[in-house]
């Protein structure tokens, strides 16, 4: 599986691919921030990024975007522009038929660390030593670009097991309500007395 990761963002937007192999094995494809300057216009910004994930979306041809998911923060504004950025992404991946998946930043560093409290400095030594990089990815955009997508190959089982698990269980409960409906039904229509 071929797993595009965005850590979004205005100013620097991280981007990844990975591919997984057997079991938790996963190679680094490519990594890379876009930057964009914070006196240019917001459309013009937005379109920038849109730009540069539309190439890698057609050169990569990845089967799953993994976006990290906007979280409440202090600065509105920086949240608000985050929140643009993986919404842009998301339409573009949409486009193209690529599922997109969305990881708070908590799931991510459990998947890499075990610990969803880690640090900036404990997730790239991670993401370094599961890659078997030579150096460890600059700067932190690229390395929570490439953590995501990490953490969408480890989940994906478990996301695919759940999403059939929901699916059963919606179909059990649409059955158990045409059964429910046809009882109702059944006892509420007139009974017809036998001729003798």
């Amino acid at each position: 599986m071929r797993v595009m990761g965005v850590d979004p963002g205005l100013t620097r937007c991280g981007l990844s691919v990975v591919e997984s192999g057997r079991g938790r094995t996963v190679t680094a494809l490519d990594v890379d921030v876009v930057r964009t300057p914070a006196d240019s216009p917001l459309p013009l910004r937005l379109l920038a990024i849109s730009d540069a994930v539309e190439h890698w979306l057609d050169t990569h041809v990845p089967d799953v975007l993994a976006i990290e998911r906007v979280f409440s923060q202090h600065n509105v504004s920086t949240v608000m522009g985050t929140a643009q950025v993986g919404g842009v992404i998301a339409v573009a991946a949409a486009r193209r038929g690529i599922d997109v998946h969305f990881h708070t930043p908590t799931e991510v560093k459990a998947a890499v660390t075990g610990n969803g409290a880690a640090d900036k400095a404990q997730v790239t030594a991670m993401i370094t030593r599961i890659l078997a990089l030579q150096a460890k990815p600059t700067p932190a955009d690229a390395a929570d670009a490439l953590a995501l997508a990490i953490c969408h190959c480890w989940r994906a089982p478990m996301i695919a097991r759940m999403a059939e698990a929901n699916s059963k269980a919606e179909a059990l409960v649409a059955q158990s309500r045409a059964t429910y409906a046809a009882k109702v039904a059944a006892a509420r229509a007139p009974k017809v007395k036998a001729a003798r």
